[in-house]
């Protein structure tokens, strides 16, 4: 009330001032004027008028919503050229305001300004390039930080959208920029110019790049006086290499980088670090092995620990910029081909292999009898497998995926592993302990089809190999003399064991009973009790070839180990090669064994173990030490993870062949406490097998991949979301082994976690292509009915997808036995379900079996439609709405029902008839909607979202 006195006595004294005094006694009412009439005096006025008005305004927040309606009055006066050109001269006008606020206002709209320009520039033309971009530059030098942010957002808008002309930017945006990085410019200014440039170098390209902005960034690399300057250019080094290109980059660019990288500021030398990647992407091989690794190494040993982490995390995406196709491995096998395709491909591809240096093949090297070269070979790989299980530890042996072991495979299975085997061999002689020298893609091809036969039930004792004896004397002199020359892998060695050979072989055998519970175990103390007693056969043949092939040996590398040949001069047993292979590979066992023995590397044989050629050797020792737990405490507590998420990419830089040297940095990381560590490799794994084929994946990251299983939730998510991808790539059987798996995928940490479950059902839709439609049907089935009767609408409705198509699979299969037994259940589980939920989900699902033709309509007249359309009877008018949508839009747009006057026909007439009599006023409406009127898919999803 004192506010209201208050007012009154204003009123008061303007009444007195205006001479209300002399008023007559008749004028007891006095006029205010209303602020409507001030907006009808604007409604009144022009465009250019009310931008007039409100712009000589001394209120600044009139000059703003000026500034806020350009565009509208743009927009108003276009038709007229002569009013658009005003409109631009006032924005020049509006420019000068002193007012920071209105000129960030201003600059704000420009954009959208000069996008209305361009799009009428027959009106208006040059109209930009006239009145806005002089506005533009000149605020790049503004006093108000805000206005300089505002402009140069708006010039790299511009620039973007390419309404900005090519002559206009090297005529009026470059100068400007080049005049504001001069020494004597201010510093915050030619910090903010320099970014700039950077910034706005890949959109002007490599021709003005070159031309105006590479010179004066070389220069700014250099400037003394203040590290902001350098710190940008740092930062943004490998965004102008990959714009001027390698020449550019190694002849202008590098010096300067190198000079960066040694900047006594540290945040410029962990920019450098940030940026690595992209300038080895602009660089040569060469220059990329022999100065950048270098100059890396010293950023990693940094004395800040800011460059060390930043370092690290650029240390994978560093190393994968040595990656070289050719020498990758990048192959997997399809099951889906036939064998006469996959001879072929591997005909071509082990044609073009890269054969390292130290290894040459040469035609006399490859054996005339296809006999003997088939049983070298399919010796060879067997001992290379047997190695190979060897190198894991008692809890960790499991069977390669490998023809030469797997006792179970189909004669096609074997065809296809076989073939797949042989072609990774030509790649891998430097890495795997059995190289196959003296093979051709011929024999490759014979192999497949003759020699698989009881010798690959591995576990039967080695002297069997006797059956094949005298075929090896028969036709062992047609091997060329000049196969001895052959630089295989080999020790001196003398044709028989030796009685210390003999020692070795019972130490290995003490060593490993302890462990013979395990049945892989005990098959490998089978193998070597067979080798045992084969060593005491001392043959006269043995005799008279040991001083022949002792000449050979003693030409080849002390280290390396035998591969199973023939000798020319000399019939010599197959018994007593596959004897000296079997004690090169123990002693191969011995050195690299994880068993009981403990006998591990000594220092320098781990180190060798881990050498390869593809990336610098110290590059490579950095990144495997990303997993020592003192890293973690002197560079970064999260460098486990950095180390996980480049380890594909470091992986497929190696190749396969190198794989050795990362596995059991991979098992680490595996293991590792962090469970963000572990959920990065859980999410790339399906990748990583990819890059290590199927005998790899199947050794070493099928058990990471079970132990990913039974991890957290979060962990475990990273295996369901790529689920299919990473069980196509396994064979068959190990394929199977996972179907016992998949219920428990139901079971997670947190029953409110959904979407754990949606992505189950989504993987599972993917998952029906590789299974059988038994194992569909006693495996998948009872998962994807359970999730169609999920607690949350958005996996029911996924699984409904689910359901249809594997209807689908199962009537497709020859007996559709199945398929008949699904719909059975889907009608008396859901269809007669007492709950009124199962009953909608059954519409839902006949709906999706409608649409995506899931079933012939003959079929799904005869087994789903009967129950059906007894559910226009239902109590629940959800069910009826749902019938009625089904029915209407999707059931009767099949031409089965339209063109055949049969008596299912009638009977969908007579139910939507019903349905258009309900009593409901929604079952009515869509009985009643024509089907091209509503989207089917959109109602059934509101339908789902409203009524569950």
């Amino acid at each position: 009330m004192a506010d209201l006195s208050l007012l009154q006595e204003d009123l008061q004294e303007d009444a007195d001032g205006f001479g209300v005094d002399d008023y007559s006694s008749e004028s007891d009412v006095i006029i205010i004027p209303s602020a409507l009439d001030f907006v009808s005096q604007d409604e009144m006025l022009t465009p250019l008028g009310r931008l007039d008005k409100y712009a000589a305004s001394e209120n600044v927040f009139n000059r703003q919503m000026v500034a806020r309606s350009l565009l509208d009055t743009l927009r108003e006066v276009c038709d007229d050229e002569r009013d658009c050109i005003a409109v631009l001269e006032r924005i020049s006008r509006l420019a000068d305001d002193s007012e920071p606020t209105v000129r960030a206002e201003l600059m704000e709209q420009v954009p959208h300004i000069a996008l209305f320009c361009q799009e009428n520039r027959p009106s208006i033309p040059y109209a930009f390039s006239k009145y806005l971009l002089p506005i533009v530059v000149r605020y790049l030098a503004d006093q108000n930080n805000q206005v300089r942010k505002t402009s140069q957002a708006a010039l790299l808008a511009l620039l973007e959208q390419e309404l900005i002309e090519r002559f206009d930017v090297e005529t009026k945006v470059c100068p400007v920029l080049i005049e504001l990085t001069a020494p004597d410019s201010n510093d915050d200014v030619k910090t903010e110019a320099v970014a700039i440039m950077c910034k706005m170098a890949p959109m002007v390209g490599k021709d003005i790049t070159e031309r105006l902005i590479l010179p004066r960034f070389c220069e700014m690399c250099c400037d003394c006086r203040m590290f902001h300057v350098r710190k940008v250019c740092a930062a943004n080094f490998g965004d102008i290499c990959s714009v001027v290109g390698q020449q550019a980059t190694e002849e202008m660019l590098l010096p300067r980088f190198f000079q960066l990288c040694s900047d006594n500021v540290w945040g410029v030398r962990k920019a450098c670090a940030e940026c690595f990647m992209a300038v080895s992407c602009a660089t040569c091989q060469e220059i990329r092995r022999t100065k950048l690794s270098t100059l890396f190494i010293n950023l990693i040993s940094d004395p800040s620990r800011w460059v060390r982490q930043a370092a690290f995390q650029s240390l994978g995406p560093f190393i994968s910029t040595f990656a070289n196709p050719s020498s990758s491995g990048q192959y997997f096998k399809e099951e889906n081909k036939s064998s006469e395709d996959t001879s072929i491909e591997d005909k071509n591809r082990i044609r073009d292999q890269e054969v390292p240096e130290d290894v040459q093949i040469r035609p006399e090297d490859v054996p005339s009898d296809p006999i003997i070269s088939n049983s070298s070979v399919k010796l060879e790989n067997m001992m290379e497998d047997r190695a190979e299980t060897y190198r894991k530890s008692p809890s960790e042996i499991s069977v390669p995926m490998d023809s030469s072991l797997l006792c179970t495979l189909s004669s096609e299975s074997h065809q296809e592993t076989a073939s797949n085997e042989n072609d990774k061999k030509p790649g891998n002689y430097k890495s795997t302990v059995w190289p196959e020298v003296g093979t051709s893609s011929q024999d490759s091809a014979l192999l497949d089809e003759e020699l698989y036969n009881s010798f690959h039930f591995w576990r039967t004792p080695l002297p069997e190999i006797d059956l094949d004896i005298e075929l090896e004397q028969g036709s062992a002199n047609k091997l060329s003399p000049e196969r001895q020359e052959t630089p295989e892998v080999s020790v001196p060695a003398s044709s028989n064991i030796t009685m210390a050979t003999r020692k070795e072989l019972e130490e290995m055998i003490e060593n490993l009973e302890p462990h013979i519970d395990d049945p892989d175990v005990k098959a490998q103390v089978d193998v070597l009790s067979a080798a045992l007693r084969a060593s005491s056969l001392d043959t006269c043949e043995e005799a008279c070839s040991a001083e022949k092939r002792s000449d050979v040996q003693d030409e080849l590398g002390a280290n390396e180990l035998p591969n199973c040949k023939i000798n020319h001069d000399a019939s010599v047993p197959l018994i007593s090669n596959a004897v000296e292979n079997m004690d090169s590979t123990l002693r191969y066992i011995h050195n690299d064994s994880n068993l009981s023995t403990k006998s591990s590397f000594s220092p320098d044989e781990e180190r060798r173990s881990k050498v390869q050629d593809v990336v610098p050797q110290a590059l490579l020792d950095q990144y495997l030490s990303m997993t020592d737990p003192s890293r973690a405490q002197t560079v970064d507590t999260e460098i486990a993870k950095h180390c996980a998420y480049s380890l594909p990419g470091v992986a497929l830089t190696l190749g396969r062949q190198n794989w050795h040297c990362l596995r059991e940095t991979y098992e680490t990381l595996a293991s590792d406490m962090q469970w963000k560590v572990r959920r990065t490799l859980a999410f790339s794994i399906h990748e990583l097998a990819v890059i290590l084929g199927d005998q790899l994946t199947a050794a070493d990251l099928v058990p990471i991949f079970n132990g990913f299983l039974k991890d957290l939730d979060e962990v475990r998510i990273g295996v369901l979301k790529h689920l299919h991808d990473f069980l196509k790539l396994l064979h068959i059987d190990k394929r199977r082994e996972y179907l016992y798996q998949l219920q428990e995928f139901l079971v997670t940490d947190n029953s409110r976690n959904w979407r754990f479950r949606a992505e189950l059902a989504e993987q599972l839709i993917l998952l029906l292509e590789l299974y059988s439609p038994r194992d569909v049907y006693d495996y998948l089935r009872p998962i994807a009915l359970n999730l169609c009767a999920d607690k949350v609408s958005s996996v029911r409705w996924i699984s409904y997808k689910l359901v249809s198509e594997m209807v689908k699979k199962l009537h497709m299969a020859t007996p559709p036995t199945f398929g008949v037994d699904l719909v059975n259940e889907l009608v008396e589980n859901f269809g007669r379900c007492p709950k009124w939920s199962g009953r909608q989900a059954f519409v839902f699902v006949c709906q999706t079996v409608i649409e995506d033709d899931c079933l012939p309509m003959d079929q799904f007249a005869m087994r789903l439609m009967p129950q059906l359309l007894t559910l226009a009877n239902d109590r629940v008018p959800n069910v009826r709405v749902l019938l009625a949508k089904t029915l209407r839009q999707t059931l009767l747009e099949k031409d089965y029902f339209l063109t055949s006057a049969s008596c299912h026909q009638e009977a969908v007439e007579q139910t939507i008839m019903a349905l258009q009599m309900d009593r409901d006023s929604d079952v009515k409406y869509f009985a009643t909607i024509h089907p091209a009127s509503t989207k089917i898919s959109e109602d059934a999803m509101s339908t789902a979202s409203s009524t569950y």
